[in-house]
């Protein structure tokens, strides 16, 4: 009889609170090209970052996000701007273990879950947030950040269950985050403000330890 322990792999919602954990910040690389990968992604994990999306709308998102989770293997790492459920399956494929998307997609939460990965669709509304928590949803991207306000994150926190995580994403800088953190956010999506095509390696660590200390206090 063969008694050695089978060693049970992480639930997506256990990965996704240890990294929120760390730093509830999610870096979203758009327009990131694979030679830009391992200096912004050494830029971001050395600044306590966790969680890394390459959006797929970015030049050879896949070869990326191999990249970046042979590199960084501890961190949190996958797609952004994920549109169908065979997207999802090509960025389990290059080894991502993320799934974010812009809006909430029934097919897209289902086969990340399949696939035992963290999925954070995009929501704005009471309805879609409830239905993507109900469809297994780990958390939700409030999306767009500029149209949810802190006073409409302070509703949602209300009504939603307390253990949701709720992420806003766009318009998101150091100076508008103890508006949102105040009203119930669990963290932040962070675009252009942290980093953007051509910006960098040591611009982009700025700015990231910039938002960690935001986060901070």
């Amino acid at each position: 009889m063969n008694t050695t322990a089978m060693t049970a792999l992480p639930s997506p919602a256990h990965t996704l609170a240890q990294a929120m954990a760390q730093l509830p910040l999610i870096a979203i690389l758009r327009g990131l090209t694979p030679a830009e990968a391992p200096a912004i992604g050494e830029a971001l994990v050395s600044s306590g970052f966790a969680i890394i999306e390459v959006p797929l709308n970015s030049p050879e998102p896949m070869h990326s996000i191999a990249t970046l989770t042979k590199l960084f293997p501890q961190s949190l790492i996958g797609a952004g701007t994920v549109l169908n459920a065979q997207q999802v399956k090509d960025v389990y494929a290059a080894g991502g273990r993320l799934v974010v998307a812009p809006n909430f997609k029934p097919a897209v939460v289902a086969q990340a879950l399949a696939l035992n990965m963290v999925v954070l669709p995009g929501v704005a509304t009471p309805t879609e947030a409830f239905a993507a928590l109900d469809a297994g949803a780990h958390g939700l991207k409030l999306f767009p950040a500029e149209m949810i306000t802190p006073a409409t994150v302070k509703a949602l926190r209300a009504v939603l269950p307390k253990t949701a995580a709720l992420m806003p994403v766009g318009g998101i800088t150091p100076d508008n985050m103890a508006a949102y953190l105040a009203a119930g956010a669990s963290g932040f999506g962070l675009g252009s403000a942290l980093y953007a095509p051509g910006k960098s390696a040591p611009a982009v660590q700025q700015q990231a330890e910039a938002f960690a200390r935001a986060l901070k206090g």
